[in-house]
């Protein structure tokens, strides 16, 4: 393979002491800000422990720590929010960051430019979390953001949060021997996490796999894993040509971000592979537009695309304290109008004054939020023949759209009033991520 992944050797270990703390005493950021207060620049090795610890107790995705004049402040990002946690006074901090780089292979007398490393958490002998590290610098001192990128998120396909009929779309299309589908939506929405599952469902000893990521963010067993080195030449469409010379039945591509990536992915699909990448649109129907942006032929795009997936996350209302009310009239206008040419074949419960949806409150064991948890919301549209020949014609984005609709799409606002049809999540959790229909 041209490109290996480094192996990364330093790292925190967490004592089992901490983590048997950790696990008793963190529920929640309240708790989260206690346990760190109570540790000085004395003991920078405790304090990066337990905040380490319990962030990936609290499923923390982020970790933000900004510079500010008289101290720093630490903030969480939980379920895609960001909370504050505490303020860290500047003397300790500076020793804190000082940790970070040396762990994450920063330059310790570089602080006026940015610098990305990463490290690994040995938080118990099963659960190893790597930590992409980035450093920029700011008015007041360099600030920090520390993403955890904890392997427990890797779920199956049947945890994604798919509707019955979209699931089994997608476990017929990812057995296909070639093609390509395409996952969309903007960063943090959830796109590596589905192409993860895609690869664990049909990984298998028949069957070669080879990935090229930038960066590798979970390390899969069995398959072939490389990561994107532009200084070294070793780019997508470098990487892409190489990997096609090593006989893989399925590729995935993290990103298409330029012409000759996306032709070569193209090529590839069309010559005999199975390829899975992302795309950065705002829906479905935005993926074809996107590809012709970049120079792609619509001729291309419609014989090589099997599938064309958009998607987002909403948070699920927290269990321990949610609340079922009966549903006010403008909210059932709502839902009524937005599912109002819902395929007939989705079955949703009778739309009247009776019905009764999900409302947060907030708890202690949700942070006060009323939420916990994030599902995905979903929408995809299968490239048949009948699509392929539309394609070919450059639609817009609306025609394209009007014509999926047409054929039977369920889009992602309603996929997420179905969500809250079925207690998972709320209208203005819905309206935040995805708007109004």
């Amino acid at each position: 393979m041209t490109e290996q992944s480094q192996t990364i050797v330093e790292g925190i270990k967490i004592s089992s002491e901490i983590v048997d703390e950790v696990k008793k005493k963190i529920k929640s950021v309240l708790d989260f800000k206690e346990e760190i207060d109570k540790f000085s620049i004395k003991n920078i090795s405790g304090l990066s422990e337990i905040i380490m610890g319990g962030a990936i107790n609290l499923d923390v995705s982020d970790l933000h720590i900004e510079t500010e004049k008289e101290q720093s402040r630490l903030r969480a990002r939980c379920d895609g929010i960001l909370q504050d946690v505490t303020e860290i006074d500047q003397k300790t901090y500076q020793s804190l960051l000082s940790r970070i780089k040396l762990l994450s292979g920063l330059k310790l007398n570089i602080i006026n430019r940015p610098q990305d490393g990463r490290f690994s958490v040995y938080y118990s002998s099963e659960q190893i979390v790597e930590v992409r590290v980035s450093t920029l610098p700011s008015e007041y001192g360099e600030s920090l953001v520390l993403r955890l990128l904890n392997p427990k998120n890797l779920i199956d396909l049947d945890a994604l949060g798919l509707r019955k009929d979209l699931l089994e779309l997608m476990k017929k299309e990812i057995k296909k021997p070639n093609g390509m589908i395409i996952v969309t939506g903007p960063t943090g929405s959830g796109k590596t996490t589905t192409l993860y599952a895609f690869l664990k469902q049909i990984h298998g000893p028949g069957i070669k796999i080879i990935t090229i990521e930038d960066p590798i963010e979970y390390h899969l067993d069995g398959i072939s894993q490389t990561q994107v080195s532009p200084s070294r030449g070793y780019t997508f469409a470098s990487g892409l040509k190489s990997i096609v010379r090593q006989d893989p039945d399925v590729i995935l591509v993290g990103e298409i971000r330029d012409l000759e990536t996306a032709e070569i992915a193209l090529q590839s699909a069309l010559t005999g592979h199975l390829v899975f990448s992302t795309l950065h649109t705002n829906d479905a129907a935005g993926t074809v537009a996107r590809l012709v942006s970049l120079g792609s032929s619509p001729a291309n795009i419609g014989p090589a695309v099997n599938l064309a997936v958009a998607q987002r996350l909403v948070r699920k209302v927290c269990n321990q304290c949610r609340e079922l009310k009966e549903i006010s009239p403008e909210d059932l206008k709502k839902i009524k109008s937005g599912l109002n040419n819902l395929p007939k074949k989705i079955e949703i419960p009778k739309l009247d004054e009776n019905l009764k949806i999900p409302t947060a409150r907030g708890c202690k064991f949700c942070n006060s939020t009323g939420f916990r948890g994030r599902v995905g919301i979903f929408e995809a549209f299968l490239i048949d023949d009948e699509m392929e020949n539309f394609i070919v014609k450059n639609p817009s984005i609306a025609d394209l759209r009007e014509k999926a609709v047409k054929k039977g799409l369920v889009t992602m606002y309603q996929d997420g009033l179905i969500k809250i049809l079925e207690g998972i999540t709320t209208i203005e959790e819905l309206e935040r991520i995805a708007g109004e229909e």
